[in-house]
């Protein structure tokens, strides 16, 4: 008899969509500004990669 290896599973991620997160984030009581939204339509026209986006966001709203 041969011995199969099993194979270590694979961890999956799961990436929420930008209305899933803003319907699990109302839950909470949570919103975006339409200064926020007017900020991700703008980069969405951009075609900015994520990298650029959390720069972005970073030098705008970090404290």
């Amino acid at each position: 008899m041969s011995k199969v290896a099993k194979s270590a599973p694979k961890a999956q991620g799961f990436v929420l969509g930008r209305q899933a997160f803003a319907r699990i984030s109302a839950v909470e009581g949570l919103y975006l500004t339409p200064d926020m939204q007017a900020e991700f339509a703008k980069l969405d026209e951009q075609g900015a990669d994520a990298a650029t986006r959390r720069e972005q966001l970073r030098k705008r709203y970090a404290r």
